[in-house]
């Protein structure tokens, strides 16, 4: 499999298109969201709590997927286990289309999501499969245009709805099943493509019992646990942060978070080849401290440093992608299992570490607001915490590099994307 860009290269540039629209199509579908919210709130009159439950299913539905994915690929293989995945994101849009109440409503959503989840757990499998030279470089690129397309979603979104169409406007409802009926784009190179094959060995391939017993793997799982829980803290905090500590307006602190993921997505466009060059547990380690560096001294500087929660987007964003390279190296046989056991326990880390952030803010506010007269110490602390996510992540690649470079000597194969 090792020569199989050389050899099919024509094939190869197939897979490229699934792959990078099937991130293209991910990012818009996740991101869509943030206008149509308020537009189903007003028509279905959804109280907040409602509105919590639809979008606790992102995290259900992903969680889910990545119980079965691994083992679906493995059944009907990674190409109908993505068209699969497609398919259902556009029924999924119709079924939006079609909801008359919450409870419809509620099921459609459930129904992309969990799409949602088998196409990122599928995407990862099929990319590392594929991407068997300058893995680190080609993970990184694609999840650029995950990064590419989160960033238009919303403005693309907002803007669709109001389109003017026969004697009304488009709504959340068509915005939906055109954004969504896109998704049905990557099955035509899907179906054209001939997906490289998962070859197992009895004696060598991957299992989660292995894993279980693996430090290598758990050391693994922190490593991504902390880089991703401060990634998607920024996205969910940086906002309110800025609005309430600096008293910005909610354009202003708006603007700062788009020069945030502006960072982050070229940040996975041209960072790849420094992971192939220096090693992709090194380089997560120097990312991830640049990062939790950056947010710290945001804090402590104050509003005159607020730019720095922006360039810390460098940091951040090569973490995910350079891991799943990371596994796709170390688990040539059975990556899907890898990638299934090391995501599952990462989405129940961020679960766990995002409602972490929201306790220290109220506790730390709580204990320390009155007595220090610092009625914002508890919001500074829990962006602290932020950073400390990332130097954690930092950390965590300190003892994962020694691990690793022991297992290489005891095994005698050494080599240098370790």
């Amino acid at each position: 499999m090792g020569n199989y860009r050389n050899h099919h290269k024509g094939n190869y540039f197939i897979l490229l298109l699934v792959v990078f629209g099937g991130f293209l199509v991910f990012g818009l579908s996740e991101n869509i969201k943030g206008p149509a919210l308020p537009s189903m709130q007003s028509e279905f009159g959804l109280n907040e709590s409602q509105l919590g439950i639809l979008l606790a299913l992102n995290s259900l539905g992903y969680l889910l997927a990545c119980t079965f994915t691994s083992i679906l690929s493995d059944k009907i293989g990674i190409k109908w286990t993505g068209i699969l995945a497609f398919a259902s994101m556009a029924l999924a849009g119709i079924f939006m289309y079609l909801s008359q109440g919450y409870l419809t409503l509620t099921a459609s959503y459930f129904l992309l999501y969990l799409g949602n989840g088998v196409l990122e757990i599928g995407l990862g499998i099929m990319a590392a499969r594929i991407f068997t030279k300058n893995t680190g470089t080609m993970m990184n690129l694609a999840h650029f245009f995950y990064g590419l397309s989160s960033i238009g979603a919303p403005i693309i979104g907002a803007s669709m709805m109001g389109w003017h169409v026969l004697d009304g406007v488009l709504g959340w409802r068509g915005m939906y099943v055109i954004i969504l009926s896109l998704s049905l784009l990557p099955i035509i190179p899907s179906l054209i493509g001939r997906f490289p094959d998962e070859h197992h060995s009895e004696a060598e391939s991957t299992s989660f019992r292995g894993l279980f017993r693996d430090p290598i793997a758990w050391l693994i799982v922190a490593v991504l646990s902390f880089g991703v829980v401060s990634e998607m803290a920024v996205g969910s905090w940086l906002v309110y942060y800025l609005q309430n500590v600096y008293d910005w307006s909610l354009k202003k602190a708006s603007e700062m978070l788009s020069l945030f993921f502006l960072f982050f997505t070229l940040s996975r466009l041209f960072a790849g080849p420094i992971t192939d060059k220096i090693g992709y547990t090194l380089s997560v380690m120097l990312f991830s401290a640049f990062s939790g560096g950056c947010s710290l001294a945001a804090v402590f500087i104050g509003e005159k440093g607020a730019i720095l929660f922006a360039i810390a987007g460098i940091g951040i964003a090569p973490i995910y992608p350079t891991v799943m390279a990371l596994l796709a190296k170390r688990h040539t046989k059975g990556v899907g299992t890898a990638i299934t056991f090391t995501v599952t326990l990462m989405g129940i880390a961020s679960v766990i570490g995002n409602l972490l952030i929201g306790v220290i803010i109220d506790f730390v506010h709580y204990i320390l607001g009155e007595r220090l007269k610092n009625e914002m110490i508890g919001l500074q602390a829990g962006y602290l915490f932020i950073a400390g996510m990332a130097i954690l992540c930092s950390l965590c690649c300190v003892f994962l590099f020694k691990k690793l470079r022991i297992e290489a000597a005891v095994s005698s194969n050494k080599s240098n994307n370790f």
